[in-house]
Formats: structure tokens, sequence, C-alpha cells
């Protein structure tokens, strides 16, 4: 009984041996492990070792890792795995190694003694069947009897697509786990699922393969040094945020990741998991827990930290989707068709851009909003977490003391204005302590200003050596230390609070917009209660729908057909091909105005036939320089414009509020002043003109969109008016025969100086008009639509397969 007591007791020990520790009284004052238990051989197998992220990043950590421990108790040995055979793979995993860096400490002699040994100790092996790993198993096993060594243990880094995550785990497992008495640790890459549901059957998976203390989900913002001291910081300064770090002093938090490049080259990636997925969830997420967690007693006690994590995300409300608004850069829905290799009629609702509002139930945080918010073709790179506090001081001589200047704590992760890592606190909130012996205070005299204040109103402390976030976390796996890693019951309330809102996105259109600088403020957003939404109102989301129109079965026999009509060009089509081959023309003639310097001034008519154009320009013409276009109308019936039967009110549902046009540039007409309609004294007519001609130059627009009635009428210019009846006005009220009988409308003046004229004429109800006006000769008094003739511009018809042919 006694033996046995013993074998246990013994066994206990050997467990305790190998799991990692959230506790670091096991690790001595530089971080290495104590005690000759953790000494030994350590083999490091990177799958997918001569891929991307190994080449930038990896390779790097694991030789910086070697470099800084190789003396000190362990023996290595490093293979790089891939799908390749060795003859290809070696040497491409042999030119990622000899490009990688040495320490700063290192002198060049030791650097280069370093770097022999590293290349000599790596290996690569394919890593593709179960028998591979089998070969790998055995072949460490071997290796350590060869060499009569003591394993400590084994560190695998799975840089492979999450699909695989389980099958290698499985073949990791079976194949190459060490015995008892040695460690095994499996670091994980993000994406871990898709949403709730995908992370659930992943942790599963894995969950039958490896313990939870073997798996090390990676999050490399958490290795980013800046991130890596929001509770150190907290903890540090506990005595001045004691009183400040809550609701009654703190405005709002802002987190923020900006990004100047697009997503060219991972589309296959990025469009199934869009912005909120690939950055939100996670590092944002992170970041935000940080925050707003209760500070840890032990800062190295994984558990505790964990424990706080869920009761922050305990808190938070709920998301729909009025918490985010979403955008996409323009050219983006291209790329997916060129990389994916999709049609041309392909629509991508990946948003490329979120802003979200987050709000909790924690006493001590409710009512404060934490902004979230990221995107790709943004006009910087930058990322930072920023609190802002209230401030009650009134300055009644000096306004621009620094005591009245806006007090903030900024974590700010580096490139942007600042250039580099940091944590600076605004010098009218209080003199932090440092961090930690790694970091030191500095001061900046230069003119840089961030966040509208000089770098001298702030204290700034900085780490002392710039650190790769990566090989940061590299080492942390080394040691054991779980506590800078994502853990299963985390991650799952991560997704459980996120995919809610994933959810509602689904068929939301996101808000174009142009990138970069040209982005102006079209992706500013707003609170409104706990809703959230863009500031200007240029564009609301909407869900696509099915393209409209099209003959029969036949109608592809039937392609775009040009030729000639009353004298001027003809363009004709079915219906769906007509506005698709419209909705390019308006395009283009856009992008020349905005490659000649000048703005596109644009004037559409009211009525029914446009509106599938406005749908189309709407949903698949996101490239359409709308941030360089003047949006006018040609006419309007006097009726408020909130009312059904206003024009502006067609245009404005089906294309305004789904593309981001300025707000000042939508010009609506003025027909509603002095709470009248359309009375010839208050001036809206002229009003309109004098706008026309500010802005319009030589008040000659770009294009003229313009629809033909049945009874010959264009734009609100009828039958029965004598042509010159307006003379040189551009602009005039007019009389309809029908309800509602007050217009206004431009005039033929206005219209003819037009550059481009379109004249858009769809639908089996046009057919006796089409043929009419093939027939007669200009007669503007019976057929006004025959007096649209450009000074010196380009009049094209538009005519659909229906009203040409009458079927």
């Amino acid at each position: 009984m006694r033996k046995a007591t013993w074998g246990l007791l013994l066994l206990l020990l050997l467990l305790l041996a190998c799991v990692a520790t959230c506790d670091p009284s096991e690790q001595d004052q530089n971080g290495d492990e104590k005690g000759p238990r953790r000494r030994g051989h350590v083999s490091v197998v990177v799958v997918g070792g001569t891929g991307d992220l190994a080449n930038k990043y990896l390779w790097q950590g694991f030789f910086t890792l070697y470099a800084t421990q190789v003396g000190k108790g362990h023996t290595f040995a490093f293979y790089g795995g891939g799908l390749s055979p060795a003859e290809r793979g070696t040497p491409l995993l042999f030119e990622i190694l000899k490009s990688q860096a040495c320490p700063e400490e290192l002198s060049a002699e030791r650097c280069a003694l370093i770097r022999d040994q590293f290349l000599r100790l790596t290996q690569y092996r394919q890593l593709k069947t179960e028998e591979d790993y089998q070969t790998l198993g055995q072949h460490i096993k071997t290796q350590l009897a060869q060499e009569d060594m003591k394993e400590a243990g084994r560190l695998f880094y799975l840089s492979v697509p999450a699909f695989a995550y389980a099958d290698v785990a499985e073949r990791v497992n079976r194949s190459c786990r060490p015995p008892r008495s040695a460690w095994l640790r499996v670091v994980l890459e993000k994406p871990f699922g898709h949403d709730l549901r995908s992370a659930q059957e992943l942790a599963t998976r894995l969950a039958s393969s490896l313990r939870e203390d073997e798996m090390y989900r990676i999050d490399h913002y958490l290795g980013k040094q800046v991130v890596s001291q929001i509770l150190p910081f907290r903890k540090q300064n506990r005595k001045f945020l004691k009183q400040i770090w809550n609701k009654h002093h703190i405005d709002r938090m802002e987190i923020v990741l900006k990004e100047t490049l697009d997503a060219k080259g991972r589309i296959s990636f990025y469009d199934q998991y869009g912005v909120i997925r690939d950055v939100i969830q996670n590092h944002l997420t992170e970041m935000m827990t940080l925050l707003t967690m209760t500070v840890p007693k032990n800062l190295t006690d994984c558990k505790e930290i964990d424990q706080n994590k869920l009761k922050v995300f305990s808190a938070f409300h709920p998301l729909d989707k009025d918490s985010a608004v979403i955008g996409q850069y323009q050219s983006y829905n291209s790329e997916v068709q060129l990389e994916l290799n999709k049609t041309k009629d392909h629509l991508s609702l990946t948003p490329t851009f979120t802003g979200i509002a987050v709000f909790t139930t924690m006493p001590q945080y409710e009512g404060i909003p934490i902004f979230l918010t990221s995107g790709k073709l943004l006009d910087e790179r930058v990322g930072y977490a920023r609190i802002t506090f209230k401030n009650n001081v009134f300055c009644v001589q000096d306004p621009n003391s620094v005591a009245c200047r806006q007090k903030q704590i900024v974590f700010y992760i580096g490139h942007g204005a600042l250039g580099y890592p940091g944590i600076l606190v605004t010098k009218n909130l209080f003199r932090p302590a440092l961090v930690g012996s790694l970091w030191k205070e500095v001061s900046e005299d230069k003119d840089t200003l961030l966040f509208g204040m000089p770098l001298s109103d702030y204290y700034i402390q900085v780490p002392t050596v710039q650190r790769e976030a990566y090989t940061e976390l590299i080492l942390q796996v080394f040691r054991g230390r779980m506590d800078h890693f994502v853990s299963a019951d985390s991650l799952l309330a991560s997704w459980r609070f996120w995919t809610p809102l994933l959810d509602s996105q689904t068929r939301e259109f996101p808000r174009p917009y142009p990138g970069g600088v040209a982005n102006g403020n079209q992706l500013d957003f707003e609170l409104h209660g706990r809703q959230v939404r863009f500031c200007t109102e240029s564009l609301v989301n909407v869900i696509p729908q099915e393209r409209s129109g099209g003959g029969g079965a036949g109608d592809e026999s039937f392609q775009v057909m040009q030729g000639k009509y009353r004298g001027a060009d003809m363009v004709s089509a079915w219906p769906a091909e007509l506005v698709e081959r419209l909705a390019d023309d308006l395009q283009e003639a856009a992008e020349e105005a905005t490659e000649e310097g000048v703005p596109f001034h644009l004037a559409l008519s009211g009525g029914s036939s446009p509106v599938a154009l406005f749908r189309r320009l709407a949903r698949h013409h996101h490239a359409f320089p709308w941030w360089n276009t003047h949006v006018w109308l040609a006419d309007e019936r006097c009726v408020p414009p909130a009312e059904a039967e206003s024009n502006f009110r067609t245009v404005h549902d089906h294309l305004l509020r789904h593309v981001a046009v300025p707000y000042l540039h939508v010009h609506p007409m003025p027909v509603q002043l002095n709470q009248r309609l359309c009375v010839e004294e208050d001036g809206g007519a002229a009003a309109y003109e004098r706008e026309m001609a500010r802005l319009v130059n030589g008040s000659s627009f770009g294009y003229v969109l313009l629809g033909a009635g049945a009874d010959g009428h264009t734009a609100s210019l009828f039958p029965g008016t004598p042509p010159d009846a307006h003379g040189e006005r551009l602009v005039a009220l007019t009389e309809s025969p029908v309800k509602p009988h007050q217009r206004m409308s431009l005039t033929f003046a206005a219209i003819n100086r037009a550059q481009r004229v379109g004249v858009l004429i769809m639908g089996k109800g046009k057919h006796e008009l089409v043929t009419q006006l093939s027939r007669i000769k200009d007669t503007p008094d019976r057929w006004p639509i025959t007096k649209v003739q450009p000074a010196s511009g380009r009049l094209v018809w538009y005519i659909d397969y229906e009203s040409l042919l009458g079927q």
C-alpha cells in the first residue's frame, strides 16, 4: 500500500513538471525556469515552416530564442515542416534562415557563431501524411537516445490554415507526443473559428488531442510591448487611477487600428472573414478587456486573468446591427472578382471598415462608450487605445493652458504621428510611474501634434529596446507562460459576444469609400443613444436584390446593339443589359472628369425608368467616384421632399442612401420655401439657378439624364408650352397636365449646355412613342423631347428592346 502511494505521488510530481505555469515563482529574475528538472533537450517544429508568416516573423523569433537561451542548460533541434518534398523545401527554408538578424546585444563574432550553430541544428521535414509525422516522432526519439539527452519538451507551432489545426493536432498527439516527463506545447494562430459554432467545434476537436494547458492560442497583439503593459501600468499607477478610472471621470475609450494597405493577395482569406473577424474580435477585443477588467492581484496568474476577462464579457451589452457601421473600399469588389475568379456581376458584402460602440453593465463603466474601429485603405497606419477624461476646469483668460486641454491616457502601439510604441499621459492628469525596468521616460520637444496636442504636453514612456511581438510570445511559450495567450473559455466568450452582430450584417450593404485621404469625413460615425450611425446621411445600408429585367430564355442571343436614332447615337438592349451599359457610361464620364481634376456634375430625372439604374449604380459600381460627384435634379414635383411622389425621395431611396456622395454635393430642388410649395415670389427656381452658376462651370453639367413620357415630355417640360417660353433661364416653374400639377424643371437652355445628355426610354408602353419619334421632325411644341439638342455636347438614346420592338 505504501509503495503504491509513493508511486502515485511520483507520477503526480512528473505530471506537474511538464505542465505550463501561470505563476512566475518557478522562474528566476530574468524569467528563465529554475531547477534541474526544467533543463534538457527541446525540439521545435514549425508546421508551415516555409510559409509567409514563418518567413516574416516566426524564424526570427526562434532564432532569437536560441541566441538568448544557448548555454543556459538547454539543447535544441529545429524542424521546418511543409507539404513539399525535402529537395524542394530545404532550399526554401535555408534561404529564410540566412536572413535572420541577431539580437543587438550580441557581438558580430558571437552572432556569426550562433547563426552557424542554428543552421546546423535546423532541418526541413516533409509533413504531409500520417507516416511523415510518425517518421518525425521516431527521429526525435532516436536522436535523444543516440546522444543520451534528457528531453525537456516539444514545441509545435502550427502556421497552417485553421481548417488543418485539428488534423495536425491529432497527428502530433498520435505520433509526436513526448513521454510524460517532458512537456508538449502547441501554438495555434488565429483565426480560431468563424463564429461561435465553428469555434466550439474546433475547440471540441482540439480537446480530443490536446490538453488545454498544452494549447497556446496566439494573438500577437498580446505580445506588442505596449499592449502587454496595460495591466502593469494600471497596477503601478493604481494610486492615481483609483479615483478616475470610472464613469464619473472617463468620457470615452477608443481602440483603433487603421491600415493604409488594401486586401490584395489576401482576398481568399479576407473575403471569408472581413474586418471584424480579422482584427476586431481578437486584437481589439483583447485590448478592450485589458482596459476594463479588474486588475488581477498577480499579473502572471493566467487563471485569475481569465476569470476577470470572463466577467467583462458577461457584462457587455449585447450587440446588434445598430451597434456598428460598416464600409468597403471601392476597388475591393473588383479585387474579389479578379483573385477569386468571379464574374463581373458578383457582389461581395464583406466589410473592410467598421466602427462599433460597446457598452457594459459594470457599475464602474456604465454609460461609457467604448469605440472600436478598424479598416483598410484609410489615411494612415496607426494603432492605439485612448482613454479621454472629462475636464471640469474653466480657464478664464488662457483657454490654451495645459490645464484646459484634453485629459487623456494613450497606449500607442506604433506608427502614425508618433512613430514608435509608447504610453502617454497628459500632464494635466498625473505623472505616471514607470511600468518596469525595461522602460524609460523620454521628453519630446518636436512640433509633432498627437490628438491635437504637442508632445511636450505629455509624459511619455517607451521601451528601452523595441522587440517584435512574435519574438516575445515565442519566448513566453518556451517558458510555459500562458498569461499572454487566449484560453478556450475566453475565446468562446468573445465569439459569443460578437456572433450576433456578425449574423445581423450578413445581408447589410457596406458603405463604399474611395480609400486614403479621399475618404474625407465619409466614414465618420456618431452615437444616437446606443445606436451607431454615419455622420453624413448620404448612405444607409440596404439588402441587395436580384438584378431586374430581361426578356425570356432566349435573351442571351441579343447583345447590346448600337446604332443611330433621330441622327444621334443609340444603344439598345434588354432592360438589364441596357441599364448595365448606361451605368458603365455614367461611371466612365465621372472618371474622365475626375482624371481632369474637375468635379462631375450629374443631373438626374425622376420617374420610374431610372430606378433600375439607381439600383445598379448602388450595388455594382463601387469604384464610381462619388466623392467627386455632385448630384442635381433635372426636375421636381412640388411636394414635400419626404413624400413618395417626390423625385428627390426616389433618387434618395434608391441611390443616394447607398453611395458615399458627400452631403454638400447633393442638390435637391428648393420646391418648399417659407413653408410653401413652388410659389414664384419665394424665388426657388432663381435660387437653384444661382447655385448652379456658383458650382457648375458655365452652368454646363457633365451629364444630364432624362426620360421621355408617352406624351413626349421630358424633365417637366410638357407639350403645349412654347419652346422659347423660358428664354435663357436655366430653371423654371412649370405646369403638368397631371397631378401634382406644379413642377420645377431645368429648361432646354440648361439641358442643351450639358457635355453629355442621355435619354432613357424603357417598357412596352413607350413603343408608340419610340415609333412616332423615329418618323417626325423636330416639333418641340408637340414633342418637347425633340428640343433636346446639346449645343456642343453628345446626345445618346438608351432604348430597351421592349420599347423598341413592342415585345
